[in-house]
C-alpha cells in the first residue's frame, strides 16, 4: 500500500534522527545480520511509519519507549496494529528498555517471530470429515 507524500516526508525525517534504542537495534538489524533478514527503517505503509519492516516475512518491529504507557496511545497503537494485521504485516513490539538490558533476547524474539509469519501457507485441503 502506498503511503502519503506527508508520510513518506516524516518517515525520512525519523530516519536522520533515531531514538537510542532504534539506533541500536537498527546496528544490530542492517545488512541482513539477523538470519539473513532484510529490514527496512522508519518504512512508510499506508498512513503509518514502521520502525523497522521486513518485507519477506511481512514483520513490523516497533519499539516502544515510554510514551506507549499512557492509555489513550495504547488505544491508538492497538488500532494501529489491527489495521497492519488486515494488510497482512504482524507487528512486534518490544519495550525500549528491553533493548538496553536484553539486546540478545530481543534479537532472539525477532529472529523467532519472524520464522512464525502470520499468515501460514496452505497444506493441501482439509482432511474428509472424520478423517485426521
Amino acid at each position: 500500500m502506498e503511503a502519503p507524500k506527508l508520510t513518506i516526508a516524516r518517515a525520512r525525517e525519523l530516519r536522520r534522527r533515531p531514538s537510542l534504542p532504534e539506533a541500536l537495534l537498527w546496528a544490530r538489524l542492517r545488512g541482513q545480520r539477523l538470519a539473513g533478514l532484510r529490514f527496512r527503517r522508519q518504512h512508510p505503509v499506508g498512513p503509518y511509519i514502521l520502525d523497522f519492516y521486513c518485507v519477506a516475512v511481512r514483520l513490523a518491529v516497533e519499539v516502544d519507549g515510554r510514551v506507549h504507557d499512557d492509555p489513550d496511545r495504547q488505544a491508538h497503537d492497538e488500532r494501529r496494529t489491527n489495521w497492519l494485521n488486515g494488510q497482512g504485516i504482524q507487528v512486534l513490539r518490544i519495550a525500549a528498555m528491553s533493548v538496553f538490558q536484553n539486546m540478545d533476547g530481543v534479537l532472539e524474539g525477532i529472529r523467532l517471530r519472524a520464522a512464525d509469519p502470520l499468515h501460514h501457507a496452505a497444506h493441501g485441503p482439509p482432511p474428509p470429515e472424520g478423517e485426521e
